[in-house]
């Protein structure tokens, strides 16, 4: 059996549909549990536990072979990442309790750096994890394309992506979720010892210019990249309802400066299958 967080999620949902298809039991762990009723109803057990709850993920991990830990994201934290310290608690001291066969936890790209940005969250749940006593893979997955959501908008309507990452010519990895959660699957059915990382991108590279030009394919019409003037960011994330933009700041400034990348080089990066254009095409659709 294998135990799920952020099942309601798309790359636990990916994750979670590629075990099943493959005949493997799956628990839904989740916060509430009519959000996963309809994973329920495909034949996942379910149970109930907070991120920040030793007690309740121990219950929830107990008897599992491997457990996936995604921790759950906060855009605008606290100086210090306190509410990524009490996740990172609560996972690491249910695991330790528990000791499942292996563990599986979502990082990202860039996890490495010692530079304080947005992503060091996923830096201190790595460090913590990495004590565990048991099997542990870091899945370390590029910038993921689903992010162009927000420029469904601008690029329909008003024919333009506003991009923060830059220069706009400047190819970064992305990677879809379906990949993401794909790759999950199959880690958590290997074995191994010790740590391990596993960084994941998908079949090409993309920049925004690469962005605006599939948006221009899809739509049918020109659709040009913009950059955001750096000078900007503040106070337009501010005006977004950020309180402290500055760890979003410095994780652009990672992105754009080069030293948010991949640790190992491009040969060990694993390529997932999903293009950029089935992506943007089915997020048009979704926003109607």
């Amino acid at each position: 059996m294998y135990a799920i967080t952020g099942i309601t999620g798309k790359v636990g949902g990916a994750l979670a549909q590629t075990l099943l298809f493959a005949n493997q039991t799956v628990r839904a762990v989740v916060r509430n549990p009519a959000r996963a009723q309809g994973w329920a109803e495909r034949g996942c057990e379910v149970a109930a536990a907070n991120m920040d709850d030793a007690a309740s993920l121990a219950a929830a991990f107990e008897g599992a072979a491997g457990v996936f830990i995604l921790p759950p994201p906060e855009f605008d934290p606290l100086p210090g990442f306190p509410e990524a310290r009490r996740v990172i608690d609560a996972v690491k001291a249910a695991l330790e309790s528990v000791r499942p066969g292996k563990v599986v936890c979502l990082s990202t790209i860039g996890a490495q750096a010692t530079q304080t940005n947005l992503l060091t969250q996923h830096t201190l749940m790595e460090q913590a994890l990495s004590e565990l006593p048991v099997p542990v893979t870091f899945l370390r997955p590029g910038w993921f394309m689903e992010n162009a959501e927000w420029d469904v908008g601008p690029a329909r309507d008003e024919g333009g992506v506003h991009s923060f990452l830059q220069p706009l010519d400047k190819a970064v990895p992305m990677v879809a979720t379906a990949d993401v959660g794909r790759v999950a699957a199959q880690l958590l059915q290997q074995t191994w010892n010790g740590k391990r990382v596993v960084e994941l991108e998908g079949p090409h590279r993309v920049s925004p210019n690469d962005l605006a030009a599939a948006f221009a394919g899809i739509l049918g019409r020109p659709v040009r990249a913009e950059a955001v003037p750096r000078e900007t960011w503040g106070a337009l994330f501010r005006a977004q309802g950020m309180k402290d933009p500055m760890p979003r700041i410095q994780m652009l400034d990672g992105f754009n400066e080069g030293w948010i990348d991949f640790e190992g080089d491009e040969a060990t990066v694993v390529k997932g299958h999903v293009e950029l254009e089935p992506v943007l095409r089915g997020l048009l659709s979704q926003a109607g």
